[in-house]
This record gives C-alpha cells, sequence and structure tokens, in this order.
C-alpha cells in the first residue's frame, strides 16, 4: 500500500471531537459504529446543540454512486458503444462489480495502483469504476509514452497490474522488461483484445486477457467504497518527464464534484450521448467517464480519431456532446466534403489547451457546434474554469466574440476561487486586463497533492494557493486571460511537451553544443517544438539528422519538428533569452501539413 495522504489535511477528527468516521458497506444498509457515535450531539463553539453527525446524513462522496445509482435509473438505457458492441448500464455495473472482485482475488487491496495503457474502448470505461471499486488507485497512462517513459512511471506508481489494449502492448511488454532487467518487480500484465475481434478457439494464450478477468469475477462481490472521501481514487502523470515524474493524486470527494462540474460546464441535460474524441486517459476524461455516468448518458467509444469517424458517429448515434484540444477543431473544420455530413442537432463542443483561433470558432459554428472554452491543469482534474458567455456580448462584431470566447474565463462551480498573483509577493494584481502574474487557484478540485513528493506539494500549494505555472491577467468583468507558460511548457494536440527534457537530449548530441526548445505554431497541433541549436565547432548535423536522433530517443510527439542553427541569445549572466527564441519561432509562420513530418 502507498501512503498517498501524508502530506494532506485530514477532515478525520480526534475522538475528543466527539465523533469517528463511519465505514459503510456496498448498499449502505449495515453501518458500523458505536451507539456512542450515534448518540452523541455535537456541541462548543460554532456547533448548534443537538445536531449530529451520522450515517443518516453523512455518506463518503465517491463516483461510484454514481454507477449504483444509473444501473438503476437508467438500468437497460445503453452506456457504451463500441462499434457493433453495446452494453447497458445494468452490463457495465454487473462488469465493473465482477473486475473488481477478480482484482482483489489477484491480491489487489486498498491503496495500490493498477494502471491501464488503452485508447478510448470500453475496457477504460469500466476500469474507471472496477478499480476504485477494489479500494485501488487507477493510473491512466499516455499511450504516447515510449517503453522507457512507461517504465519510469510504473515503477515510480508502484503499479502492481498493467492493463494493456493490444495495440499498445509492446509499449507495455518493453516497459516490463525494463523492470525486469533491473531486477525491479514487474507488474502483472493482462491483454485487453480487440473486442470487435473474434477469439480464435483453441490458440493457446501466452497472457492472461481482460475478459477473463471480467469472467472470474463474481456479481455478489463487497465493492470497497471509501471510509473517507479525501482518500485516493486515481493517479494522472502530468508532463511525463522521466528525470521527475510528478504523479497528481484525485480523491474520491475531488472526483465526485468535478464530475458534476463538468456536467454543468457542458450544459448537459439528462441521457446525453457523449462522443470520446478526448483522451479517456487524460485527466480520467476530464471526469467525465463518471460525470456522464451520473446521469446516465451513452459513451460513443472512438479508438482512431478521424474527421470521418466523428461525422460518421454524430449521425449514426445522435451525439450531442464531445470535446477535445484544438487538434479535434482542425480535424472537423478541415475535413473533405465527402466525409462531412450534417449534424442532427446542435452539438456542444467544450475545447482546452491552447486558445483556439477566431477562424476556427467561426468555422466550428457555422457546422452546427455550440463552442465552449475551458481551461485547467492535471492538477485541477483537468478543466477548473469556463468561459461563461454573457448575452450583452450577442451583439459584439464577430471577431470580438471570438476573443471573448477564447478567454480562459471564471471558475466553475467546483472551484472556488481562481485569481492572478505576484509569484513573490503573492498579492492579488489588478483586474485590469494588463498586469500579468500566475495564475492560482483554491477550491474542492484541486488534487491531494504529488505522489511521494511532499517538497512539490508544499511549493504548489504555497499560501493556500495553487500555483499553477501558467501566466495571465485578469480582465475587468473577472475574467482570465492566459498570457503566456513559465516553465516553457509546449502544449503539442493537448499534450504537454517539457522543453527541458527535450533540450537534455539535444545535448547528448556529439555535435551539439548548445540547445534551447521553445513552441512554433502549427496548422495541425496547435503548435509543436522547434529547437534553436548551435553545432560545436568544425562539427556538421543535419535538421533532419538531428530530429531523427531526437525521435529515437523521445516519444515522436516531443521531438522537434523544426531546427534552426544559430547562435542562441542570452542575457548577462549568460541564461538564454526565450522569449526571443519565441518571437522568432512564431514569425517563422505556422507549419503545414507538408512542412511536418509525420508522428
Amino acid at each position: 500500500m502507498i501512503a498517498v495522504n501524508s502530506f494532506l489535511v485530514q477532515i478525520r477528527v480526534e475522538p475528543s471531537d466527539s465523533y469517528d468516521l463511519i465505514s459503510f458497506n456496498e448498499t449502505q444498509q449495515h453501518h458500523h459504529y458505536s451507539r456512542a457515535t450515534e448518540q452523541t450531539i455535537l456541541s462548543g463553539e460554532n456547533k448548534m446543540e443537538g445536531t449530529l453527525k451520522s450515517p443518516a446524513n453523512y455518506v463518503p462522496l465517491t463516483p461510484i454512486s454514481f454507477l449504483d445509482r444509473s444501473a438503476v435509473v437508467y438500468a437497460d438505457r445503453i452506456s457504451v458503444v463500441y462499434g457493433p458492441v453495446t452494453y447497458t448500464w445494468r452490463q457495465t455495473r454487473d462488469r465493473c462489480v465482477r473486475i473488481a472482485s477478480a482484482l482483489s482475488h489477484l491480491g489487489i487491496s486498498s491503496g495500490d495502483v493498477v494502471s491501464v495503457l488503452a485508447p478510448n474502448v470500453p475496457a477504460m470505461v469500466e476500469l474507471h469504476f472496477g478499480v476504485p471499486m477494489a479500494g485501488a488507485l487507477l493510473c491512466t497512462l499516455n499511450i504516447r509514452h515510449d517503453s522507457a517513459l512507461v517504465a519510469v512511471l510504473l515503477r515510480h506508481s508502484g503499479t502492481k497490474v498493467l492493463f494493456a489494449d493490444h495495440q499498445f502492448l509492446p509499449i507495455a511488454q518493453g516497459a516490463c522488461e525494463i523492470l525486469s532487467k533491473n531486477r525491479e518487480k514487474a507488474p502483472l500484465l493482462v491483454l485487453i483484445q480487440e473486442p470487435l475481434l473474434q477469439p480464435v478457439s483453441g490458440k493457446k494464450k501466452s497472457l492472461m486477457e481482460y475478459e477473463d478477468v471480467v469472467a472470474m469475477g463474481n456479481s455478489d462481490f463487497k465493492v470497497k467504497r471509501p471510509k473517507d472521501e479525501c482518500d485516493a481514487i486515481s493517479l494522472n502523470y502530468t508532463s511525463g518527464t522521466t528525470s521527475s515524474p510528478k504523479g497528481v493524486v484525485y480523491s474520491h470527494r475531488g472526483a465526485y464534484l468535478n464530475s458534476l462540474a463538468a456536467i454543468i460546464l457542458n450544459e448537459m441535460q439528462s441521457s446525453p450521448t457523449y462522443l470520446w474524441t478526448n483522451p479517456m486517459f487524460h485527466c480520467n476524461g476530464w471526469c467525465l467517464l463518471w460525470g456522464v455516468t451520473a446521469i446516465g448518458g451513452t459513451n460513443i467509444c472512438l479508438r482512431n480519431v478521424t474527421a470521418k469517424g466523428i461525422f460518421d458517429n454524430i449521425s449514426k448515434h445522435k451525439v450531442t456532446h464531445m470535446g477535445g484540444a484544438p487538434t479535434i477543431l482542425n480535424m472537423i473544420v478541415n475535413a473533405s466534403e465527402s466525409e462531412k455530413k450534417p449534424l442532427p442537432g446542435k452539438v456542444s463542443f467544450i475545447t482546452g489547451a491552447a486558445p483556439p483561433p477566431a477562424h476556427v470558432i467561426f468555422k466550428m459554428e457555422e457546422l452546427g457546434f455550440s463552442m465552449f472554452h475551458s481551461y485547467g491543469l492535471t492538477e485541477t482534474y483537468g478543466p477548473g474554469t469556463i468561459c461563461t458567455w454573457k448575452p450583452e456580448w450577442d451583439s459584439l462584431p464577430r471577431e470580438e466574440q471570438a476573443k471573448m470566447k477564447a478567454r480562459q474565463g471564471v471558475n466553475h462551480l467546483g472551484i472556488e476561487e481562481i485569481d492572478v498573483k505576484d509569484s513573490v509577493t503573492m498579492r492579488s494584481l489588478p483586474a485590469d486586463g494588463e498586469s500579468m502574474g500566475e495564475v492560482v487557484f483554491r477550491g474542492n478540485t484541486v488534487m491531494n497533492g504529488y505522489l511521494k513528493n511532499p517538497e512539490a506539494t508544499k511549493e504548489a500549494f504555497k499560501g493556500g494557493w495553487f500555483w499553477s505555472g501558467d501566466l495571465g491577467v485578469k480582465h475587468p468583468d473577472g475574467y482570465i486571460e492566459l498570457k503566456d507558460r513559465s516553465k516553457d511548457i509546449i502544449i503539442s494536440g493537448g499534450e504537454n511537451i517539457s522543453s527541458i527534457e527535450v533540450e537534455s537530449v539535444l545535448f547528448t548530441h556529439p555535435c551539439v553544443l548548445e540547445a534551447a526548445v521553445v513552441g512554433r505554431p502549427d496548422e495541425y497541433w496547435g503548435e509543436t517544438a522547434c529547437a534553436f541549436v548551435k553545432l560545436k565547432d568544425g562539427s556538421k548535423a543535419s535538421a533532419e539528422e538531428i530530429i531523427s536522433y531526437c525521435r529515437d530517443r523521445l516519444p515522436h510527439y516531443m521531438a522537434p519538428r523544426s531546427i534552426v542553427f544559430e547562435d542562441l541569445p542570452k542575457t548577462s549572466t549568460g541564461k538564454v533569452q526565450k522569449f526571443v527564441l519565441r518571437t522568432k519561432a512564431k514569425a517563422m509562420g505556422s507549419l503545414t501539413k507538408k512542412g511536418r513530418s509525420k508522428l
């Protein structure tokens, strides 16, 4: 078991405070607590005489309850669609309970970590409930990582079981081999087969398979609900740097509240149909895997996201909601006429990461999409703000409307407060749209902390706020607008790229003397890595050679797509002036489809 709450502010109180936390079983019909606890009356300062904390008015919040309810209220409604494969909410809950039961049989206990490396397939929906129902944490791994990085994250998280989709099995096996070679215990590997393919009868299995896990579980398994709603439910890694991975710990409470906030900011009504074009592995699908469950929606799963697949599924399943990074927006608006289909109704689309360009918003709305812009981080369970539209903006010119819509907005209902502060004085800056500072968050949907890194947690929470590392301004109307990113993080296709990690690889090239990496506009990915390189005297290397060198040592999406050979601008103390390089990269213009290398 890993200690995930060692640096948290606990809600658990001492016995002298007159009550104990209550443990609940799956149905909440048999509560184990003392008669003294039930009869104790809270008294003292700021406490109302005659009040009592008991099972009647306190149950630890957890998304598990969403599935329990939907299995009753929406029992026969379709919960998951993947091609011809469908499940109802009654079937989904049964499968999730069986998974929890099987994991328990496999030795998984409370606080253990179970990881998954898979795209948007039905197993991802089920594991978001089955793993917490076993009392464990779910760690969703980025499918764009290579074996070396996956091995680092498996080691850091202490993963006991790894579910791997067949498409990414070689990555998972490579990671396990790395651990084994280092004489470290590799996790139990479970293969997620393609449900659309019929199994070959009589073929000997070399690995335990996902459906074997479902089959070995019992439907009457006693689900392990959290005793404390601040207990961990999932683990999400940030930019994935190999030197110091940051594992962001989510709680049952935070996941519950952010799921409800996600429903509201997406303006969802009962039983929506959600098309999964944003990655389920990223921030637990922005908590919408739990949120869609809460209101009995239907999850339309897409293994590969293409323009044709998007329009076909919207038309066939009458999709009401979807989301994704600007990459998906570009895919939609640039779809060929043969790929496009008329929308059967208004489709709400929530986007984040880099602000979408005005012309992209125009084209999306012309196609029939209703656009929402949100902003957040892994540490805020995904979206933490929403650019709430005001009726008075309807009369503005379209260009002005697009500028308003591209702002990051205000805190959603799960976040108590968002502000822009001076990172040194920690004072709030004027809401004048010009004073730039660091964006900070405070509220119930901010992470528990960084796994096994109390110092980083303490630094992130200094002064009672979560410091995002993003630079922005607050406008007079209270809306936040990002202006730059600290620590030089590049956002490409919704994924974070650490410039420091890319630079560290460049510095290992025998011909490279100096290197600095910044983001360059990219027509498709939003932005990609652009490396400014100074070669050693007498050395020769082409841009293609350096790009290939990086692609051999990094996940391909992290490798530079552009190389510029020149002396690097520096301050008097020798620090590279990256703001100068960013200006140069922007002046180079956006990479086009013809100008970018393939992933």
